[in-house]
């Protein structure tokens, strides 16, 4: 089964973009997935070809049109998830990338200017992704990072098996701090334990290293992963 990306947004030159290089641009050239880009502005009506009006109430910016927009995902619609990029959309986690990578693929609704009309979204089933907590020129960039996600996650897409394994957030925590050669470069030399040879020493200090790292520089995802792991029930063995 390929994984199929279908982007609608008003650029539809800005695709694959990077997404045509590295990794996913040889999964596309290997067609381990697929991607079309589709023009929102081919479904308008008016000889304006309009996707836009004044916000209702006033205010600043234009708001992209429900019907417009409507006619435009229900061209693509199948049985892949709908999801539109905005920055009041539920934050993208790693678990949901994992659960989207494994899937047939997605339609991704890029937003412009002021955002969506509201009714969009209750009249049709999509799911509202943010991917941060800051303001883009348009929900292209955030497509191209959802899709970079879910890509390297493919069968065959990456080298080694266990390449996204032991990455930022797979377990609820950042990864350990990584290091190469030289040993020795301005002074600094790879911690002695790195190349001690000692498996077990080296696991346990990569996992001390990124608990503290995570409950340094992320206190919210160190909160989280202390809550899981006090909360998990007990395995076989623990008690």
């Amino acid at each position: 089964m390929t994984f199929r990306a279908t982007i609608l947004t008003l650029y539809p030159e800005m695709f694959p973009g990077p997404l045509g290089h590295s990794l996913a641009g040889r999964a596309l050239r290997e067609d381990r997935w697929a991607l079309e880009a589709v023009q929102i502005r081919d479904f308008a009506t008016d000889k304006h070809r309009s996707v836009d009006d004044t916000p209702a109430g006033g205010g600043a910016g234009m708001v992209l049109r429900a019907d417009v927009l409507a006619a435009a995902v229900d061209s693509v619609a199948d049985d892949r998830p709908v999801l539109a990029m905005t920055p009041r959309g539920r934050p993208l986690t790693q678990p949901r990338v994992r659960e989207l990578a494994a899937g047939p693929g997605v339609t991704v609704l890029c937003g412009r200017f002021e955002g969506f009309d509201e009714r969009l979204f209750e009249a049709r089933g999509i799911e509202q992704v943010s991917i941060g907590d800051y303001i883009l020129s348009g929900g292209e960039m955030g497509a191209l990072v959802l899709l970079d996600a879910c890509v390297r996650l493919l069968p065959g897409v990456m080298g080694a098996a266990s390449s996204g394994v032991e990455e930022s957030f797979e377990s609820g925590l950042l990864e350990y701090p990584q290091y190469a050669r030289p040993a020795e470069w301005e002074g600094r030399t790879i911690p002695e334990v790195l190349r001690s040879g000692d498996h077990a020493k080296i696991a346990a200090w990569r996992h001390a290293r990124a608990c503290e790292d995570t409950r340094s520089r992320r206190p919210d995802l160190w909160e989280r992963h202390e809550g899981v792991r006090v909360g998990r029930p007990l395995a076989r063995g623990d008690d």
